[in-house]
């Protein structure tokens, strides 16, 4: 038997609560620094980089009620906890890492690595 929508749903929330382990406030300020905007890809004539981009995407869907969320905001949900996966997975620098661009994308999609505890 498939997951009905809501189960799917569920999952989904909790995944990305466990990967954006940074509070909206936190990501936001984040995101108005220079080492932010210094990190990523940019797609052909795009000033701001995909992560950031994606990291004003997860504030605003941090901040929705549950009851509000859409299926495009599920669907960048799924992408944001991809991504933070796939980055943790290949890991990061030896030495620096606090100052490493492998951080810093990271913490563009709302997951910084050097932290332990996930806000509710």
């Amino acid at each position: 038997m498939a997951q009905s929508d809501s189960e799917d749903e569920a999952a989904i929330r909790r995944d990305f609560q466990q990967a954006v382990n940074m509070a909206p406030a936190e990501l936001e300020r984040w995101l108005a620094t220079e080492d932010s905007a210094s990190v990523g890809f940019h797609a052909e004539g795009e000033a701001e980089s995909v992560g950031h981009h994606s990291g004003r995407r997860i504030v605003e869907i941090r901040r929705k009620k549950q009851a509000d969320l859409t299926a495009a905001d599920y669907a960048h949900m799924r992408k944001v906890i991809g991504y933070v996966h796939r980055h943790l997975a290949q890991g990061g620098p030896a030495e620096n890492a606090e100052s490493s661009r492998w951080r810093y994308s990271l913490m563009n999609w709302g997951h910084d690595p050097l932290k332990q505890a996930h806000p509710k």
